[in-house]
Formats: C-alpha cells, structure tokens, sequence
C-alpha cells in the first residue's frame, strides 16, 4: 500500500501531473453533472421500509380497504354550527364530483342528512372528521399535489381559509392529517432540510477553518475537494437510481450532505497538518508534499476505507430506511478519501506554502535567509514545550490514573444508556405545529387518539360464526371494536376494527399488537380451527410500527457484529497487533454507550423530548464507532512509525503531540457538522446530531487524548503483539 501511494503521491504532485490531476477531476465532475441525471430527480420518498414478508404488510394485501387516507379535521372553538356542515358537504360533493388526483374512496358525506352528520361531531360540538383516500402506491409528491388542491377547493367554498387559520382563532380550523398528511409534512421537511444544510454546513466548516488556521486559502482547499466530491456522487448516485441498481431517499441525501462535509474535512486536514509540519523541515515542496502523503496516505485510506466497509454493512439491514443507507453514504466517503489523496495533493502542490498564507510554513535557514533579507533578527524559539508535548509527557508519567479516571468517567456516562426510552412515533419527530401533527392533537382532544389509526384484525373463520369481537372487547386497552365485515377479495376471511385506547403510536400500542394476535388465535383455535396462526393478519399503523421495531431491532443485532469485525480486521491487518485492535475496539465502543448515555440526558432533560427514535442506537453506532476509528488510528499509526526509531514512551509523546492539533480541528469541525443536524425541525436528525457530536466531542477529547495515550503506556510492549516490539534495538528510557 505504502508503495502504491508514493507512486500516487509521485504522479500528483509533479509540474505536469499536478495540473493534469486538477484537469482530470474538472473533466469528470463537469460531464458527470452533464450526461448523468441529478440524484434529487431520482430520490424515492415513497419507498417501502418493510419487506414483503413483514406480517403488517401481508395483511395489508389482504385488505380490501388498503389506500392512503387523508383524516381532516374541522374544528372551531365555540362548536360547528350547520352552515360549517353545510360547507363540509359541499366540499364532499365537489370530490365526488371532480375527484383528486389518486383519489380512490370518498364517505358520501354530501348524500347524508344533516341530523347524521351531528351524530359524527365529537362529543363537546367543536370537531368533525372527513376522510379521504388515495391510491396505496400515490407517491408523496401525488400526494402533496392532491392535498394541495383539496384545499384550493375547500377556500373556495368555505368564505375563510381554514387551513391557514391558527388553532388558537375562533373561526373554523382545518387540519389534514392521518398517513396521508403525515406521509407529506414527513418528505416536506426532508426536501426543506437539502439546501439549508449544505448552506449551514459549508458556512460553520469555513469559519471553523478560519478560525483555526487563520488563513483564507487553507480553510478553502477542504471545501474545493468536498464540494468535487459532492458534485460527483450526486450524479452516480442519480445514474444507479435511474437504472433501478439503488434507491434513497431524502433523508439519506441530507445525512450525506453534512458526512461528506465531516468526514471530507477530516481526511483534508490530516495530510494538511502533516504537509505543514513537513514544510518546516524540507525546503523543497514537493518533497515535503511526498513525505506528508507518506506519512498520512496510510492513516487515511484505513480510515476511509473503516467507513467504506462499515456504511456498507447497511447493506443487510432489511429495513428499507436503514437500507438505503448504504451506498450513498458509502460512496461518498469512497469519492472523498480519493480526493483527499489526489485532489488535495495536487491543489497543495501547485499552491505550496501560498497555501498556508499569511502564516507561511519554512526551514531554520528560510528563516535565516529571509531575515537577513529584512535586517531583521531571527525569532526566538519558545524555552516552553508545545502543549502536545506537556500533555504526552503527562500522560507517560500516570498512565494508571488518567486511564482509570477516564474509564470510570465513560463508564459512569455510558450507565445512563440503560436508561433511554425509545419510540417509533413518526409524529412526535414533528414541530408541533405542523399540520399533522395539531390536526392529531384536535383528534386526540376531542375524539380518542386510537380514533386516528385503527388497528385491523382479519381472520380466515372457515365460514364459522366466533365471537372474536367479544373476545377482542375484553381486552384492556380497547376502546372498541367494530362488527366483523365480510372481506369481498376472499369470502372466508372477516375483519373487525379496533380502536386503541392511547396514542396509535406509542410503544405501548406497539404492545398490544402480540397480545391482540394472540386474543385471536386463542379464538380460533377454541372453535376447532387448525393452524390458527396462518389464519390471523393485523393491519394499519400500529401493526406496521409494531414490524417497524422488530425489524429494526434484528437489523441491528445483525449489522453491529458484521460492523466490529470488519474494523477488528482491518485494524489488525494495519496495525499488526491483536492487543492493538483489541483496545482501541473497547475505548471506542465504551464512547459510543458513554454518548448514548449523556444524548440521552441532553435529549430527554434539556430538549424535554420523552423518548428518543428508535432508530437512533444504530444509525449512532455505525457513524461513531468506524469514525471513532478514524482518530485512533491516526494517532496510533503515528506512534507506531517513531517506536521503530524511539523509544516507546518517546513516540507516544511526539505521536500526541503531532496528531493532537489536527485531530482536535478535525473533531470540532465534525462534531459542529452533526450539529448542524440539532438546528433542524425534525426530532429524528436533531437527536442523531447531538449524540452523534457529542460522540465525536468524547473521542476527540478524551479517547484520543487521554485514554488511548494512557492505555498504551499503560500496557507497554505488549501493545504489539503478536508482532515484535518495534523499537527492540533501542532502550527504553524514563522521561
């Protein structure tokens, strides 16, 4: 690898090659943008998150009455009076009429009497429930079209305009909500967070940059070799869509937005710093530039290549979300560790140390000869030790103590973990006054919450009559439960609506889910029918929700394992040391449940959310361990290559010192880049911002700085076994 890189290194930085390098990736992003489609013409936001075989969706085959419905909710404080219900019809009679787009089932609303219509006004007079259902495969966007018009129709039937009056108005309210209106807030949230994110997170990298280098063309460098990188994944990405190879979806375009920013950066600055440090020691660039890429070309395809491999384990998630995942985050990464050693490296080479202006890197004897030239004296070097140095030599003389005290500061943090509670409320990951979201609260104050997603229970009874509605009755948490209806796809099967009595959503609906199935089959097989089991189907929201967490949950039980093997491997492939991988896969691991456990704190008792999505663990772990990774390695690689010249406790010393300043810049600008996901109206990207930054924080800061350092002095020697000790020729020495 060492080989292939020097000639890399070779061939990029040379008069010709270096412009030839810059030419080339000039070429390739502008035709890829040219003859390739755009990703976001491509993403897929309607797509299927469960599998074909998931109970919830077989059911739903099942289901005669199986498309999207949009619930409106009417509501006006002092009561509905008939003229609202007159309009109300109008409305009906107008969809009747001139259906919506996707538009499938209609309640004749229009053809009831008006006596009828108060019996479905909620119980206080104030709120009334419309129902309109379209097409189950209507994407979002079919959807967001067809929501737009009902309500171009209704303003021009009723004399205000309902849905863009606040709850808090005395006049009449109107609030779509229900899988349909859910499904549209859901995508329009993701499609607004695209440009504000690449705009948030091009601006805090820039300053971050500026603020700690000081200098103008240094913080741009890293932003040129992301935004090529950017502009070649999107079209790929855009072209294995359109040849149905992958889908995505918004989500994952707005994640890998802010990972490319993160990670892009990171592997920008690690042949930086080193270039810089170089500069001081070699007169010649391009010589520095090749001992720089040396140095660091290795660290950063293992970290790359970490990411590569641990993104791409999404691959055997089988939930759809997760799923889709994979290869645009993967990719990405992909495209920028290539940039980091080619682009970046060419952009150094034809700057040099312009590159670092005003603050120019030079040799002892620049210094002199450019003094001599100004009449000026030569700067005194500073009699105190670099900070890096302090701190290295700190940690060499009580390695015991800085690595118990840390153990037991991330140990006493990752306890905390035990403590979340998850959910899988799609709704609750909204702002509150998004239209869904209060036309939900309208429902669950005025009618029941169960009221907003009934859960559908079909039997194949064999043509005998059960009591399976009484039986279903009985149980707690029902509020009720509809007369069995005749299934017109099979005549055998029955199904009966329930009414939950809590929140559709929460985890304790998710609950009853087995314990409905179960009252069923119970049923079933009292009356002599066999394989009772094959014979009972649940439907609706809950039901998928319930699948939702079963999936999820066997998909991270399955990816994690796959993930810590990899990184296990290929850190003893890089590093040699099974003592080495050993360590590092523990400190990094022990800061993933330490951020778990303080997001969880920040979550639940600073941003007062009661739960955290149960997506988050996973997605936080495959980002913080192999990114987690990424700093230890640096470091370690860097230790590693002066205990073959040093002693070991001299090159944990100077290999702290060294990776210290970049590691820390590299860990703030990613942490700051998670964070930018907290900025966000979307509960689910603002909780996996802040654990994911504080993750990055607690690497950055104490992992790298403290407890590796420290674990490595620590255990000495045997660091590197199975291999010998590097450094076997030279005595080790106390500092």
């Amino acid at each position: 690898m060492m080989n292939g890189l020097k000639r890399i290194a070779d061939a990029v930085s040379g008069k010709r090659g270096r412009w030839i390098t810059l030419v080339l990736w000039i070429v390739i992003v502008g035709l890829a943008n040219a003859f390739l489609p755009s990703s976001s013409d491509h993403k897929d936001d309607a797509a299927a998150n469960l599998v074909s075989s998931a109970p919830s969706v077989q059911a739903d085959a099942l289901n005669e009455h199986n498309g999207i419905p949009a619930i409106i909710a009417w509501h006006r404080d002092a009561g509905l009076t008939d003229e609202d219900l007159g309009q109300i019809q109008a409305l009906s009679k107008k969809l009747a009429d001139q259906p919506l787009p996707q538009q499938t089932e209609l309640p004749p609303l229009h053809e009831m009497p008006l006596p009828a219509l108060k019996a479905m006004v909620s119980e206080d007079g104030t709120t009334f429930l419309q129902t309109v259902v379209f097409d189950k495969n209507a994407s979002s966007d079919d959807l967001k079209i067809s929501l737009e018009q009902l309500q171009a129709d209704a303003n021009g039937i009723f004399p205000s305009k309902p849905f863009d009056a606040a709850l808090s108005e005395k006049g009449l309210v109107g609030r779509i909500t229900g899988p349909a209106g859910i499904g549209v807030d859901a995508t329009s949230l993701f499609k607004d967070a695209d440009v504000s994110l690449l705009i948030a997170t091009t601006l805090l990298v820039l300053v971050i940059l500026l603020f700690i280098y000081r200098s103008p063309i240094l913080a741009l460098i890293p932003l040129v070799a992301v935004g090529f990188a950017y502009g070649l994944t999107g079209p790929i990405l855009g072209w294995m869509a359109d040849e149905g190879w992958i889908t995505y979806d918004s989500q994952g375009l707005s994640i890998m937005t802010v990972l490319l920013f993160g990670a892009g950066t990171d592997y920008c600055l690690f042949l930086i710093a080193r270039f810089r440090s170089v500069l001081t020691e070699e007169s010649n660039k391009k010589q520095a530039l090749l001992k720089a890429l040396g140095d660091s070309g290795g660290a950063i395809t293992m970290s790359g290549l970490t990411v590569v491999m641990s993104l791409l384990a999404l691959l055997l998630a089988e939930y759809g979300a997760i799923h889709r995942f994979a290869v645009p985050f993967s990719l990405s990464i992909l495209i920028i560790m290539i940039a980091s050693l080619t682009l970046v490296p060419a952009l150094l080479a034809i700057l040099g140390r312009a590159s670092f202006y005003p603050f120019v890197p030079r040799t002892p004897e620049m210094q002199a000869a450019r003094a001599a030239r100004k009449n000026k004296p030569l700067p005194v070097p500073k009699s105190k030790p670099a900070f890096g140095i302090r701190l290295g030599e700190a940690i060499v003389k009580r390695p015991k103590t800085i690595a118990i005290s840390t153990l037991i500061v991330l140990g006493i943090t990752a306890a905390f973990s035990t403590q979340i509670k998850f959910t899988y409320d799609t709704l609750s990951s909204f702002p509150k006054d998004m239209p869904s979201r209060e036309g939900f609260t309208l429902i669950g104050e005025h009618f029941s919450e169960g009221s907003l997603a009934k859960v559908q229970v079909l039997v194949k009874t064999d043509g005998k009559n059960l009591p399976l509605d009484q039986k279903l009755g009985e149980l707690a948490n029902i509020s009720s439960v509809s007369e069995p209806a005749a299934n017109t796809k099979d005549s055998s099967i029955v199904s009966y609506n329930i009414e939950l009595a809590m929140n559709p959503y929460s985890i304790e609906a998710l609950d009853m889910i087995p314990v409905i199935r179960s009252a069923a089959e119970q049923s079933l097989s009292d009356a002599g029918i066999t394989d009772a089991a094959d014979k009972v189907w649940i439907a609706g929201a809950t039901a998928e929700q319930y699948d939702t967490r079963h999936e999820t949950t066997n998909d991270a039980y399955r990816i994690i394992p796959v993930i810590i093997g990899m990184i296990a491997l290929l850190l003893l492939l890089y590093l040699r040391s099974f003592v080495a991988m050993l360590y590092l896969m523990g400190t990094v691991l022990l800061s993933y449940f330490s951020a778990l456990g303080i997001g969880w704190l920040v979550v639940h008792y600073l941003f007062g959310a009661e739960a955290i999505q149960g997506l988050i663990p996973l997605y936080a772990f495959v980002f913080l361990v192999a990114l987690g990774e990424d700093y230890n390695i640096f470091m370690v690689s860097s230790i590693w290559k002066k205990s073959k010249t040093m002693p070991l406790n001299r090159a944990i010393v100077e290999g702290v010192a060294q990776t210290g300043g970049v590691i820390t810049s590299a860990g703030i600008i990613l942490a700051g880049t998670f964070a930018v996901l907290a900025t966000l109206p979307i509960q689910v990207l603002v909780q996996f911002g802040t654990v994911t930054a504080i993750g990055v924080l607690l690497d950055t800061f104490i992992v790298r700085s403290f407890l590796v350092p420290a674990l490595t002095v620590w255990i000495g020697k045997g660091v590197f076994w199975p291999s010998k000790q590097r450094s076997a020729s030279v005595k080790e020495v106390e500092l």
